[in-house]
């Protein structure tokens, strides 16, 4: 089976266009083909697919083997092949993925494409569609005491220069939805607040994302109650108002170095919450991202480059069983 390994900002993925190649077991391949040690070493496999409703389909799988809907950084890629590898000479392409049609625009230097902009659609904040189950979470006169205590100095300067009337506006406009709630994990409160952006995210404020012993709270994270399906764990760190910085803890993948559907909920969280404007870098591990929420037409925008690493060929009967 040929391949290619691809990465958005340090966020790896092995590609296989099965416009030329058959793929069966998917997922028992995404595991072996994702090990570090044993296989290629990726945070997945995204398979590159025709489309009945799209110009492509992209199928993406996690490095445990779970089948994932949508994939920021991963998407960007699929742009990049299709239009580097000859799919398509269209700048502007759709792509069928498991949380629907996303359209992209490409930005093509030297014949290749450098950068990819990704209308990722509205954010959903409905708890039962995220999913989220708001029983697990503190009740609300806990929550504020919470609220009150927890959070740096950064959220806090943040939350003064963004004042009342911003905050109060965005949670008139979101009765409901988990913004600024408290979720107890190993007997810690943190505040969160929670979209899905074709995956559950749960976004934290956090002192110090650099120093954050990620691999001891992001599996606590993952699996807790509250979150039915898994969760993709973002921890922050408010800036200013037009920057974050982000670590992520991906539910089957682990801590990776970017993902892209995490930074839209993180801009997402952060503008609800009254932190910063509506259009956001967010700093990865993996490097920078540009989240645009356009509040009218409730659409958030990803900007972003992508790149190809190399190609290969891979023995399939050699993945075992």
């Amino acid at each position: 089976m040929k391949f290619t390994k691809m990465h958005g900002i340090g966020n790896d993925y092995v590609y296989v266009n099965c416009f030329r190649e058959t793929v069966e077991n998917s997922g028992r391949l995404a595991e072996r083909i994702s090990d570090r040690h044993f296989g290629v070493g990726s945070d997945g496999l995204i398979l590159i697919k025709p489309s009945a409703v799209a110009d492509f389909e992209m199928e993406m799988y996690n490095a445990d083997g779970s089948l994932g809907a949508m994939c920021g950084n991963g998407i960007r890629c699929v742009a990049k092949y299709v239009y580097d590898y000859g799919l398509t000479d269209k700048t502007r392409i759709s792509v069928a993925t498991g949380s629907g049609i996303k359209v992209l625009d490409l930005t093509v230097e030297n014949g290749k494409v450098a950068l990819v902009r990704v209308d990722m659609g509205a954010p959903v904040l409905e708890p039962e569609r995220i999913p989220v189950d708001v029983e697990q979470l503190a009740d609300r006169a806990a929550e504020q005491t919470v609220r009150q205590k927890a959070g740096g100095a950064a959220e806090q300067t943040a939350r003064q220069e963004a004042g009342s009337a911003a905050e109060q506006t965005a949670r008139q406009e979101t009765d409901g939805a988990v913004i600024g709630g408290t979720l107890r994990v190993d007997g810690a409160a943190y505040t969160v607040t929670c979209v899905s952006m074709g995956n559950p995210h749960c976004v934290v404020c956090v002192d110090d994302v650099d120093g954050l012993a990620i691999e001891q709270i992001g599996p606590s994270f993952e699996c807790h109650p509250a979150f039915p399906d898994r969760v993709n764990t973002e921890f922050i760190r408010v800036l200013d108002r037009r920057t974050v910085q982000m670590r992520v803890w991906e539910r089957g993948s682990g801590e990776t170095w970017a993902c892209g559907t995490g930074a839209c909920a993180v801009a997402v969280a952060c503008i609800l919450n009254g932190w910063t404007e509506d259009e956001v870098t967010v700093k990865l591990r993996g490097g920078d991202l540009q989240i645009h929420w356009d509040r009218q037409q409730n659409t958030v925008f990803m900007t972003g480059p992508a790149a190809t690493v190399f190609d290969g060929e891979m023995e399939l009967e050699n993945l075992g069983g």
